[in-house]
């Protein structure tokens, strides 16, 4: 189709992209979680703080220095990745399948817009999620521990990764749940435990070699570890390493991604 005919049909195209198209699906999908800002983005923040608070008067006091940092400093990364990461996951599979559910799935994939652009459209909502959940839960510690960012550029590289790693996962788990039993148990048993057990309240040289080797093959431990870096300037593995690691991670999650939609896997039927 060239630009005028895309004009013509009220499409305006950059190239070979749907500029308008895209706009207006990481609009809505921003706007999804906008309007409920105090179920979407404040209480990931009361939850974050409730758990910084329950750790540090249950364990802090006795736990001494991890990684030789108070233990406080050391596990305010780790929560406030696992929140990002679970809001971002949480904002994609939320609004395909809620989509589906009501029927109205079609009304996304009937506009002229690519696969590519489609995971694009949904990524960037969980991005957005995410990034806004960091900023405040990292303003929170601020303002009530004094800690700041070591590194704010690796911070936010990471919690962009994160967000969209998590966001492309939620993408594919919305297509191939059908109720939404199914996809609370991919979050109960999937997505929650990897949160947890990977180093986000420990440190992992501190578990056994195999336990340690197991965690070191989870993506979402190399985004911890990234978070805590820029944090507070200490991690388990190389930045580099992470940095590699979760590249080539959402790559992969946004090819199947782009693959599900191509072929409008339980999408179409």
């Amino acid at each position: 189709m060239s630009m005028q005919q895309g004009q013509a049909h009220g499409v305006r195209r950059f190239g070979r992209w749907n500029t308008l198209g895209l706009y207006t699906l990481c609009e809505r999908e921003v706007l999804r979680f906008a309007v409920v800002w105090t179920q979407t983005l404040l209480a990931p923040l009361v939850t974050s703080g409730l758990f910084l608070l329950i750790f540090t008067i249950a364990i802090g006091p006795r736990r001494g220095d991890v990684m030789g940092v108070p233990f406080t400093q050391f596990i305010a990364p780790g929560i406030l990745m696992m929140t990002v990461i679970q809001n971002a996951f949480t904002n994609t599979s939320s609004s395909i399948m809620v989509s589906k559910v009501q029927g109205n799935i079609v009304d996304t994939l009937m506009p002229p817009l690519s696969p590519a652009e489609l995971v694009i459209g949904y990524i960037v909502g969980g991005v957005a999620r995410g990034l806004i959940v960091a900023l405040a839960i990292a303003l929170g510690l601020a303002l009530t521990t004094g800690q700041v960012p070591t590194h704010p550029l690796w911070l936010l590289l990471f919690v962009i990764l994160g967000s969209a790693l998590m966001g492309g996962i939620g993408v594919i788990a919305g297509i191939f749940a059908q109720k939404f039993d199914q996809m609370a148990a991919i979050t109960n048993f999937i997505i929650t435990p990897l949160a947890f057990l990977s180093g986000t309240f420990y440190s992992v040289e501190a578990l056994p070699a195999g336990l340690r080797e197991i965690t070191h093959m989870n993506p979402i431990f190399y985004l911890i570890d990234g978070v805590r870096f820029g944090m507070i300037g200490v991690s388990d593995s190389s930045p580099l390493l992470g940095l590699a690691v979760s590249v080539v991670s959402v790559a992969v999650i946004c090819f199947v991604a782009w693959t599900l939609f191509r072929k409008g896997t339980r999408l179409k039927s």
